[in-house]
């Protein structure tokens, strides 16, 4: 998988940007996604990623994590079958943007480390860009149970 990481605060270690790719790319694996899938994770700062949420979801408020999943289907967009094209192509599945301010407030708040709050963001965005979703019990249960799957797979626990 490619994977590119934007760290905007530069508060994220050389560390912290493995354990991100590495979990990344095992979640790859695990949902057995083609090797050529690309996408990016952003690390920004509270007040950057409180004017994404408010210019792409009406919400002025911070929030932990934002994913942008460019296969998500929109009124009166044309729809591309990459399945169709003569001559295949990366699979780019979409962004993922990172408050590093909430995921420190929220390691302490949840009793773990900020790497495994960081890990399970960067996770939970991942499964969006991945067409998971939790809005009703259903599709909840099926995302976090496959979250926690993931998460207790690649080792990293609260």
């Amino acid at each position: 998988m490619e994977l590119d990481l934007y760290d905007e605060t530069n508060r994220i270690t050389t560390e912290q940007k493995e354990l991100v790719n590495s979990l990344l790319e095992f979640a790859g694996n695990h949902l057995k996604l083609p090797d050529d899938t690309e996408m990016s994770v952003s690390f920004v700062e509270d007040d950057a990623i409180q004017k994404i949420n408010k210019t792409y979801r009406g919400k002025d408020q911070s929030t932990d994590v934002i994913s942008f999943a460019i296969e998500d289907e929109v009124e009166d967009e044309l729809t591309i079958n990459f399945d169709d094209l003569e001559e295949p192509m990366p699979r780019n599945i979409g962004d993922i943007i990172i408050s590093v301010d909430k995921t420190a407030s929220q390691a302490i708040e949840y009793g773990h480390s900020f790497d495994r709050e960081l890990g399970f963001l960067a996770l939970h965005g991942f499964l969006h860009l991945n067409g998971y979703d939790h809005m009703d019990p259903e599709d909840e249960k099926e995302m976090f149970g496959l979250q926690k799957e993931i998460l207790e797979a690649y080792g990293l626990k609260r």
